[in-house]
């Protein structure tokens, strides 16, 4: 299986590159995102890879970054979301906005890519809502969180993470509880209603 590219830009297109590896040209798909960053042509890339091997086809996938790899197999987990899909919704949001998207249960953002419809995006939402610690970074909330103060929101979460909640859910319940309560609000605050977050989620 190949895991990694290293060679020169030969073309480029709509969602595809063509990567001279050797005098080798690989067709790689891949997101706007990562096409955008493409160097020029006859210059050097190096891209992660994800490859498809179907019985009619090998078709192989081109990232930039680890992260957006990750979210481009984890999408895939999902029912309805083939690579199609998953490239669309990562040419049109970054890592950080999908995963707070995902946390805060945004269905509106999580509907803006191509292919994505309100029921597809509702399900992203709830399977994806407890693995999406496993692909987002350490901060990776903070822009869903940018009106909330100092390092109130990561003491919140390591609050709740002290009560034995995982820490998955207990960033999700902080995201909406800052959603909530507004800026400023206190520690105490975030911790109540965050509780209050993870009450539902049991319930339902």
């Amino acid at each position: 299986m190949i895991a990694r590219l290293k060679g020169l830009v030969d073309q480029a297109g709509e969602d595809w590159a063509v990567i001279d590896v050797g005098g080798v040209g690989y067709l790689v798909y891949c997101s706007a995102r990562t096409l955008s960053r493409l160097p020029r042509v006859g210059e050097a890339v190096s891209l992660f890879i994800e490859t498809h091997v179907r019985e009619d086809h090998i078709h192989l996938y081109g990232f930039f970054e680890e992260a957006e790899r990750a979210w481009f197999r984890l999408l895939q987990t999902v029912q309805g979301v083939g690579s199609k899909v998953a490239l669309a919704i990562l040419s049109t949001l970054t890592a950080n906005d999908l995963a707070n998207a995902i946390a805060s249960g945004d269905k509106a953002m999580l509907s803006r890519p191509s292919g994505v419809g309100p029921k597809l995006a509702a399900r992203l939402a709830t399977e994806l809502k407890d693995k999406v610690g496993s692909v987002a970074p350490a901060g990776s909330f903070a822009p869903a969180m940018a009106a909330a103060s100092g390092g109130g929101i990561e003491d919140a979460v390591s609050a709740l993470v002290n009560l034995g909640y995982r820490r998955a859910e207990a960033q999700m319940a902080v995201v909406k509880a800052s959603a909530t309560l507004g800026e400023g609000a206190a520690v105490p605050a975030l911790i109540r209603v965050g509780l209050q977050e993870l009450g539902k989620e049991l319930s339902r």
